[in-house]
């Protein structure tokens, strides 16, 4: 598409370039990763209300908690931006690239983190806003700069972060917490290694290039694929103690259970592979790319699960 007629050159390249400098800054915030914590948050808010807990609360909750996870992205990717520039998959990010300058990107998350904060505190209320500070202070500090390139369970442990919008968005509707969302919070917290394990497989080349000790680079893939077992089982495990602990209906259960039996299966496949390479090879992505259809799913039926219960039984 051409641009506006009569325009010089050079003023058709400072638009493009303008454009290309505000896609850059939202590649910082990993817009794809905002939108999976947010398939978490808007299904717990329903459940914490048992209905629909009002658009403008899930508005406020959902505009405060993807400019909190913007801002942990963006001090990511500020931290991370001497290994992005070795690895295949991350060196077109935006600092490597040189779009966005170390300093542009620390102004621009630290806004972030300060308006995230405060629009909880004054739009939604304090326990929210303490969550959402916990939240982009333990992925910054406590993934990135401590266990991202110390050990291999970095993703296990640097996952809390990834857990953290449930009890937010608990927190926005009830402004107190319970033991509900801390379940759903354990169902994230095993899913996460299970759905970034196997993406660590297919690009651990990369990581070992970077120095980043993933568990797939300092291990072999049957142990890679036991790991993803256990966390998978676990995971299943906690979506179906969620029934009692939340008194949830046979419409939940059974997605529950469906889906939980349908992944469960997948890493097991994954689990056989690795134990007989001969038998094939390990589609890992498949395991990655079903994680994410599998927790959107579970959620799903969390926020379906109020209503058809008061329509069905």
């Amino acid at each position: 598409m051409s641009d506006r007629p009569g325009a010089s050159a050079p003023q058709q390249q400072a638009r493009r370039t303008a454009r290309e400098v505000v896609k850059a800054y939202i590649a910082l915030t990993k817009p794809r990763i905002i939108e999976l914590l947010l398939v978490t948050t808007i299904p717990t808010m329903i459940l914490a209300e048992r209905g629909w807990p009002g658009t403008w609360l899930v508005l406020a909750t959902l505009i405060g908690g993807s400019a909190a996870a913007g801002a942990a992205n963006t001090f990511n990717m500020i931290y991370d931006r001497d290994i992005d520039r070795v690895m295949q998959r991350t060196r077109k990010r935006p600092i490597p690239a040189g779009i966005v300058s170390v300093r542009g990107a620390l102004i621009f998350g630290l806004t972030l983190a300060v308006a995230s904060v405060l629009w909880f505190a004054l739009l939604v209320n304090l326990p929210s806003a303490l969550l959402t500070l916990t939240a982009i202070v333990l992925y910054a500090v406590g993934y990135t700069m401590i266990l991202k390139r110390r050990t291999a369970q970095n993703i296990v442990w640097g996952g809390i972060a990834g857990c953290m919008p449930v009890l937010i968005g608990w927190s926005a509707v009830t402004g107190s917490l319970a033991v509900a969302p801390f379940v759903l919070f354990l169902v994230v917290f095993f899913w996460t290694p299970p759905h970034y394990w196997p993406l660590s497989m297919k690009f651990k080349g990369d990581y070992a290039a970077a120095g980043v000790p993933m568990l797939p680079v300092v291990s072999s893939d049957l142990v890679v694929a036991r790991n993803i077992l256990i966390h998978t089982f676990a995971m299943i495990a906690c979506t179906l103690a969620l029934i009692p602990l939340a008194d949830m209906s046979m419409f939940y259960t059974v997605v529950a259970i469906v889906a939980g039996a349908r992944f469960g299966w997948r890493t097991i496949d994954l689990y056989r592979h690795a134990r007989h390479p001969d038998k094939g090879p390990l589609k890992a992505m498949r395991v990655f790319h079903e994680s994410i259809t599998y927790l959107s799913l579970i959620f799903l039926a969390v926020a379906l699960d109020p209503f058809v219960e008061k329509l069905l039984f």
